[in-house]
């Protein structure tokens, strides 16, 4: 007896909407999805990670002009140093730099500054810290943000302590007879521009400090108040750096 077979309907093929034959497969794409946990992080492409990347390249961009910035007084700060003027008396070549003694305040204030850039560091720390962060993306309050609060509140006191401290000083000098004024001696001058633009500079890093500190409370993501604290974090130690570097000058330099 034959066989008999059963002949198989070929399958359509499938088509683009709207020309007939059968619809075409949707597959959705295989992953996590957005919602703010560790896969953000990992992501080379997109989300926290790379926003981190970008603030840190702006921040540190900024923070090389500013050093650019500050080398460049101290070159005219020792140019001005060896400069000589002519003595209508003698009709020699003299020099009118007189160096300052500078006020003891001056060092008092620095270990302040480096106080604070511990405050600081600790508090870019703790905000960083993997258990407290894994708590918050999992909605068991924040723990992080509580941690570095403190931190942050003791940076910002420290910091308007060596403001303090550094008016005390301008003070005491002007007390000495160097004034700022039109009577100015060179090394007087330059001491108060370089002091002064350097306090200017760390006036920014507070207001940077007050707005990150009210940030933290209506930023809802950890990611976010983590980046606000580490940009703020690296001005504040770039600034103490740039202090140290200072002092030695006005100090040595002389």
């Amino acid at each position: 007896m034959n066989a008999t077979f059963t002949r198989r309907p070929a399958k359509k093929k499938r088509r683009e909407l709207g020309t007939g034959g059968l619809p075409p497969v949707t597959r959705r794409p295989t992953g996590g999805g957005g919602g703010g946990g560790d896969d953000e992080w990992k992501n080379e492409g997109k989300g926290p990670r790379e926003l981190l990347r970008r603030i840190r390249f702006f921040v540190f961009s900024a923070l090389a002009a500013d050093m650019v910035f500050f080398a460049v007084l101290v070159t005219i700060f020792f140019a001005r140093q060896a400069g000589l003027r002519m003595d209508p008396r003698s009709h020699e070549q003299i020099g009118d730099w007189h160096a300052v003694l500078l006020p003891p305040i001056l060092y008092l204030n620095t270990a302040v500054l480096l106080l604070s850039c511990l405050t600081m560091e600790l508090a870019r720390r703790n905000i960083f810290r993997e258990i407290d962060v894994l708590e918050e993306w999992l909605g068991l309050g924040r723990p992080a943000l509580n941690r570095a609060l403190p931190w942050l509140g003791a940076t910002l006191t420290l910091g308007a302590l060596f403001l303090a401290g550094q008016w005390t000083a301008w003070r005491q000098l002007t007390a000495r007879g160097f004034a700022f004024n039109q009577f100015a001696t060179p090394a007087s001058y330059f001491f108060y521009l370089i002091t002064g633009l350097h306090a200017a500079h760390l006036l920014l890093g507070i207001a940077a400090l007050i707005l990150c500190l009210s940030a933290l409370g209506w930023l809802r993501r950890v990611e976010f108040r983590q980046i606000a604290v580490d940009a703020t974090a690296w001005y504040w130690h770039t600034m103490s750096l740039v202090w140290l570097l200072l002092l030695a000058v006005l100090a040595l330099g002389q």
